[in-house]
């Protein structure tokens, strides 16, 4: 699934960003695993843990519902890579549970009066999982390969001009216009890792991993990942000996896991269960608002889908609220801009009700008589996608466009967008929090993320313009802008924001479910 994580700012640099709360909750793709045993260890019944004891150390089981397509965290784009590279990798600067950047990597930095030299100041003592050490060689070479490979994150330096290590222990990045979202930018997720100097062409980081996180990468395949406690991790060490990650596609099956004590943590609960595991005492439940969206996307590369008006026929002809209902049952709100209420950076702009006449209008009416074929991309890893194709297959079917839903293994799924291989898909982006996160890259003409080729040279300006604007008032307004030209033309057809739901074993202490579906164990004590 497209990436992202938790967006924030340091001190005296909020006012860039939205204050979204990020609240923990709760009391105190691949294989299917088997649930009687996931991970092998004969993992007991009756909520005991699975392998290991209560207290420090044992082995936290995670259910994820997805296979990692890859670990190069510059160029995956997969949530369920970042799921494990969150434990593995680090950034200069890290989001808090309150959207405000700390200090990770770099201990502390300084911006110049006119906002175009940011010098970072570098943590000493840091080591690589392979044992080199971390300093402003490692930095200068991470952030170079994304920029001079045109990796997945290129985009997020636009305003780059030079980046420079004038000594082992310093940054010094300057831009060639005041830059309000670079913290955001470069520690917002863990696409901007850091790695070490050469690591790209020394190693093959689509399957091994060199970061400098809490955890080790020790084994992936196509049953699950494991991560080992880094021992000279240089913040506070883990408190479990390591992490498994399962794959169990099919969230009944997660959560039966979680029941039956073979797993003791999943992201993977069906949204129809939801209000009834509150009182479930075999569950602790973690529910808050995203940060996220979901949404389809139509290829503009193709016809009809390049005709405007067709677009937003098929954007009439949706009824977002059982769409929503369907996918995600009381667990998410309609939204058609994306940016979720709770942020400082909404917009409230919806002009397309469900209106099937006016659907029928737009798409044309002969649509009727000879309907429209339209491929519908889909993976059962996000059964969500699945559900919310259901509905929109039935809606559209009374306006003329035939959809036939294409359901594919997510690593599948991912060549095939890239590729351009589609009529139309489904999917979400997960955990923006900067407005620079939710548009540029995925509307700007030349987008590295623009895979359906809308292309408005509009609005490239408003996005050029919003993303060098230091005053929030102008910024938001510029952005507001850009969105309605976005939702009008219907470059993403925007769906829904979904809440993050997490579930974990009573007894586990120490998690924090965050609006950006961040997952960090390191901090996790096992139940005892």
């Amino acid at each position: 699934m497209n990436r992202g994580k938790v967006r924030g700012h340091a001190a005296g640099h909020v006012a860039a960003l939205a204050a979204i709360a990020l609240v923990s909750a709760g009391c105190g793709g691949g294989d299917d695993v088997d649930i009687d045993d996931p991970a092998g260890t004969g993992g007991g019944n009756g909520g005991d843990a699975p392998d290991g004891g209560g207290g420090d150390g044992g082995t936290l089981v995670a259910a994820i519902s997805a296979q990692p397509d890859q670990f190069d965290p510059h160029k995956t784009q997969a949530y369920a890579s970042f799921q494990v590279l969150e434990n593995v990798y680090d950034t200069l600067v890290v989001p808090d549970a309150e959207g405000e950047f700390q200090p990770s990597l770099a201990t502390e930095w300084t911006t110049s009066d006119d906002g175009l030299t940011w010098t970072f100041t570098l943590r000493e003592g840091v080591t690589f999982h392979d044992g080199s050490t971390f300093d402003s060689a490692d930095v200068v070479y991470s952030y170079n390969r994304i920029i001079d490979e045109q990796l997945a994150n290129a985009y997020r330096f636009a305003s780059v001009a030079g980046i420079e290590a004038p000594d082992p222990q310093t940054v010094v990045i300057t831009l060639t216009t005041p830059t309000p979202a670079l913290l955001d930018n470069i520690g917002g997720f863990k696409g901007m890792a850091i790695i070490p100097e050469g690591a790209g062409e020394a190693s093959d980081l689509a399957t091994t991993a060199v970061g400098t996180g809490p955890f080790t990468l020790e084994e992936a395949g196509a049953n699950g990942v494991t991560l080992a406690r880094y021992d000279d991790y240089w913040g506070d060490p883990a408190l479990v000996d390591g992490v498994e990650f399962q794959y169990v596609s099919e969230p009944a099956a997660a959560l039966t896991a979680l029941r039956s004590g073979d797993i003791h943590w999943t992201d993977n609960v069906p949204p129809q269960d939801i209000e009834s595991l509150q009182d479930d005492d075999q569950v602790e439940l973690g529910v808050t608002p995203s940060v996220d969206y979901w949404y389809l996307a139509m290829n503009q590369a193709r016809p009809p889908f390049d005709n405007r008006d067709f677009r937003r026929g098929v954007a009439f002809g949706i009824d977002r609220d059982e769409v929503t209902e369907a996918a995600r049952f009381g667990a998410a709100r309609p939204n058609q801009t994306a940016i979720p209420e709770q942020s400082l950076w909404y917009h409230e702009y919806a002009p397309f009700e469900h209106d099937p006449d006016q659907a029928t209008d737009l798409i044309g009416p002969t649509a009727q008589a000879n309907p429209q074929p339209m491929g519908l991309m889909v993976t059962d890893e996000f059964p969500e996608t699945i559900q919310a194709a259901q509905v929109i297959q039935a809606q559209l079917a009374e306006v003329g466009v035939e959809v036939g839903i294409e359901q594919e293994a997510f690593a599948t799924w991912l060549d095939r967008q890239a590729a351009g291989d589609y009529d139309a898909f489904l999917l979400g982006w997960l955990g923006n929090l900067d407005p620079f996160g939710f548009y540029h890259a995925q509307h700007v003409c030349e987008g590295t993320s623009n895979f359906q080729g809308y292309c408005n040279p509009e609005v490239d300006e408003l996005l050029d313009q919003a993303a060098a604007e230091t005053d929030q008032d102008a910024r938001k307004a510029l952005y507001d802008q850009a969105a309605e030209l976005i939702v009008d033309d219907v470059s993403y057809l925007y769906l829904y924001n979904p809440d993050v739901v997490h579930a974990w074993a009573p007894g586990l202490e120490g998690y924090e479910v965050r609006a950006d579906k961040a997952i960090n164990f390191e901090t996790v004590r096992l139940p005892e």
